[in-house]
């Protein structure tokens, strides 16, 4: 880990200019900007904004995360999937650090590797390790197969996969120098050292050999109805407790559990895991409206979090946009993980593959069925985390952007707030016969610039602000 000065001065939320942008690159300037063809896409890395973390020591230093790389939505030949624009893409952590001015410098960058040293990909799992089927295909619409040099086949030249591929959304900075990171693939739970080496791994799977986390000879696993989690909608935020015993993160919304009948539902899930005792908990979150989501998770103690709860919409685009942070608390929630139905009346189970059942039901279809089911739980004595807003960002902020997903937790008590920019592109609703580019040639792909307003004219980027939350 680098050294650093802890006794280095906090810059003050006084003096902060709102909406600082963080630095970038321009990874590619090959594609057609679908919005405006005549001129080329950016795609900026940039993409730093999964997660954020504060630095152990540097007050004015924190971390952030990518995702698994540029991606659009694409339907091809081998069916619907996502098109890699930046195929040899690595997720990594970068370090950045806030100046007096309100300028963001990047520190370091911390690509992402495996156990052996070898980077990472962004690329699907196969489906044994959570892979929803997702096809990924190259920057000319071709399915990525595993020899790129023949065309696809199912069985002689199938889709390729990544064993170590991960979607990359939960980032926890540990005082030793060392990160966990969640995904949205597995979902898994991953440790790496200062460097970016994979030493740990923790998901749902008792068949993966990398899951080396051991308590008392046994390995610690996620539970399986976490195999539930929908595309894109995985581990989404990831922390660990100041005594660095507890990683605790959360699902992004609720999952297809058993099937997409519980896709409707306004509860998602906590989970924690003590490291030291093997002893996993899980607790039930309450979404404002099911069709929110959450990201960013940050600790204050062992059982009370700050955490973002939003809509994804653009606020200058939909009025109706939503923007929060809540506090959350535990120590009064009920840890679903402990229901035995020896303690209960028939009705209520514990399955191996779904978790805990209410009258043959998921919790996820109890809550979809009906909303007014939250008071079945309560009836029956499981109580949901109690949350209080802390942060209405909208009513605080000029904040422009569809995504909140960063949550740095400062030394003086405020909130680093950071967006996801995702490389600042997005899928187009235009097909590639509806437009050419200045060779008379049809675009590669049918992406555009990620645009903030409805006219198209302000190009999404990472950028910070800070906030002081309420007590």
């Amino acid at each position: 880990m680098t050294k650093q000065n802890p006794n280095i001065e906090i810059i003050s939320i006084d003096n902060f200019p709102q909406g600082s942008p963080l630095p970038y690159t321009v990874l590619d300037a090959t594609h057609i900007n679908a919005a405006y063809p005549e001129q080329k896409l950016e795609i900026r890395g940039g993409g730093y904004g999964s997660d954020a973390a504060a630095h152990p020591t540097n007050a004015n230093q924190f971390y952030v995360l990518t995702d698994r790389g540029p991606n659009a939505d694409f339907d091809g030949i081998a069916g619907k999937g996502k098109q890699f624009l930046v195929p040899n893409y690595i997720p990594s952590i970068g370090l950045f650090e806030l100046h007096e001015d309100g300028k963001i410098i990047k520190i370091k960058e911390i690509v992402l590797k495996d156990s052996n040293g070898n980077p990472i990909s962004g690329l699907p799992n196969p489906k044994a390790l959570g892979g929803t089927n997702e096809v990924p295909y190259d920057i000319d619409g071709q399915p990525m197969t595993v020899n790129p040099n023949l065309p696809f086949d199912k069985v002689s030249n199938p889709i390729k996969t990544d064993i170590n591929g991960l979607d990359p959304e939960g980032l926890a900075a540990l005082t030793d120098g060392s990160f966990w990171i969640s995904d949205e693939y597995g979902p898994h739970l991953v440790h790496y050292d200062a460097d970016g080496f994979e030493i740990e791994r923790i998901n749902p799977f008792a068949s993966d050999e990398r899951n080396n986390v051991m308590i008392d000879g046994t390995s610690v696993l996620l539970p399986m109805e976490f195999t539930k989690r929908r595309a894109n909608r995985g581990m989404e935020a990831l922390t660990i407790t100041p005594n660095q015993t507890t990683l605790v993160g959360i699902i992004e919304s609720s999952m297809d559990n058993p099937d997409k009948s519980g896709r409707g539902s306004s509860v998602t899930r906590v989970i924690t895991i003590n490291l030291k005792s093997g002893q996993i908990a899980q607790y039930l979150y309450r979404l404002d409206v099911a069709e929110h989501v959450v990201s960013g998770l940050v600790a204050l103690s062992d059982h009370e979090f700050y955490l973002i709860e939003h809509d994804r919409k653009f606020p200058l685009q939909d009025e109706s946009a939503k923007k929060y942070i809540y506090r959350i608390n535990l120590s009064q929630a009920t840890d679903i993980e402990t229901i035995s139905t020896a303690n209960h009346l028939k009705a209520i189970k514990q399955d191996e593959h779904v978790g805990l059942t209410v009258e043959g039901k998921t919790l996820e279809q109890l809550i979809a069925a009906d909303e007014d089911n939250w008071q079945v739980l309560k009836n029956i004595k499981i109580m949901p985390v109690k949350k209080t807003l802390v942060v209405d960002v909208l009513a605080t902020l000029d904040y422009p952007h569809d995504k909140l997903e960063g949550l740095w937790l400062r030394q003086d008590g405020s909130l680093g707030l950071l967006n996801d920019d995702d490389f600042s592109i997005t899928d187009s609703a235009m097909t590639d016969t509806d437009i050419v580019g200045r060779d008379n040639k049809k675009p590669k792909s049918t992406v555009e610039h990620k645009y903030l307003d409805k006219e198209k004219t302000i190009i999404d980027a990472n950028r910070l602000y800070i906030v002081m939350p309420i007590e």
